[in-house]
């Protein structure tokens, strides 16, 4: 190891950050010593090697198809790659494991046994009995936008959902808006009533009566936003702007004003949440809140490999900042 990070000009301390497989070292800094570890044959002790190749992490999560839940996988494989951690992609297990303590326990002892160091919940309701089971076999968990936040006991990873709303109900607010929509998600998945709650904190703040007509919740989904923007949209009074939940709400919203021949943003604005990568997509394109969800899939990682070490995040709940998004699908107010 001292040879290595003698020809490679860096510390020791580096050359085995880079062995071990740690993020906090830049992309060249690795290439250059394991580049190094290459040419002189450096080979790890048999005992390490085994280690590092028998670490592996479990992201259970049940919405693979959504443009949300491969950016967030992005941010994972990422992390989990640089640290030379194998990923396994689980489906939340059946409701006979799910809701059975005993079959759950002996699915993740299943897990654990296979060398599984920690486990990662993406949008799974919290508890569940397979997280409650990695707990009591002590294997870490770290649930990122879990639908219920109201179990402490998990760490969990998301975004400032409530200032996110309201910065996308204070954009079109600001643009002239007074009659503006809601749609959103489930209304038990903590993320969407913290949005909508940002919404409502914007309309009060301006002095705005909200409409009960025109507040929605069903799911993340462009069909629901198709069929509740279909349905805002044929009001005897109709509003000029409509908040979403999310990106997938929003394209839907944008299908509904298509059809019925409502020009965006002219004579309506709709914004999104998540910034996912489809808002580049639409026409007009979306304007969007827009979440580090990249990062909450590396933060995910970091933080679960560091509960496996001993080390415990300074919080339970973490949370990155959102910010707005403006494109083409916003615009002033039409004139009455």
């Amino acid at each position: 190891m001292a040879d290595v990070a003698r020809l490679a000009g860096v510390s020791p301390t580096t050359a085995s950050k880079v062995l071990n497989g740690r993020s906090d070292v830049g992309a060249n800094t690795r290439e250059l010593v394991l580049g190094v570890m290459a040419e002189i044959g450096y080979k790890p002790t048999a005992a390490r090697h085994e280690q590092t190749r028998e670490r592996a992490l479990v992201t259970v999560l049940d919405i693979v198809e959504s443009r949300y839940a491969g950016t967030v996988l992005q941010g994972i494989l990422v992390a989990a790659t640089s640290a030379q951690a194998e990923l396994l992609l689980r489906l939340p297990p059946g409701e006979s494991i799910r809701t059975n303590r005993t079959a759950a326990r002996a699915w993740m002892a299943e897990q654990k046994e296979s060398g599984v160091v920690g486990l990662i919940a993406l949008a799974v309701a919290v508890p569940d009995s397979v997280l409650l089971a990695a707990e009591d076999l002590e294997v870490p968990v770290v649930a990122i936008d879990p639908i219920d936040t109201t179990e402490s006991q998990v760490v969990s990873i998301g975004s400032t959902n409530w200032a996110g709303g309201r910065s996308a109900t204070e954009h079109v607010i600001r643009l002239g808006h007074r009659r503006i929509a809601w749609i959103g998600g489930p209304p038990g998945s903590a993320p969407s009533v913290e949005r909508f709650h940002g919404y409502q904190a914007a309309l009060d703040s301006a002095g705005i009566t909200p409409d009960r007509a025109l507040i929605r919740h069903e799911a993340f989904s462009v069909e629901a936003g198709l069929r509740h923007g279909h349905d805002v949209l044929t009001l005897a009074e109709r509003p000029t702007a409509i908040v979403a939940g999310n990106d997938e709400i929003a394209v839907g919203v944008l299908a509904a004003a298509k059809e019925l021949h409502i020009a965006v943003p002219g004579e309506l604005s709709v914004t999104g949440f998540d910034d996912t990568p489809q808002t580049e997509w639409t026409a007009p394109r979306l304007t969007s809140v827009r979440q580090p969800l990249v990062g909450m899939g590396r933060m995910a990682v970091e933080t679960v490999l560091g509960m496996a070490d001993g080390v415990q995040p300074a919080s339970r709940h973490l949370q990155l900042a959102t910010t707005l998004s403006v494109r083409e699908s916003t615009g002033p107010a039409p004139s009455s």
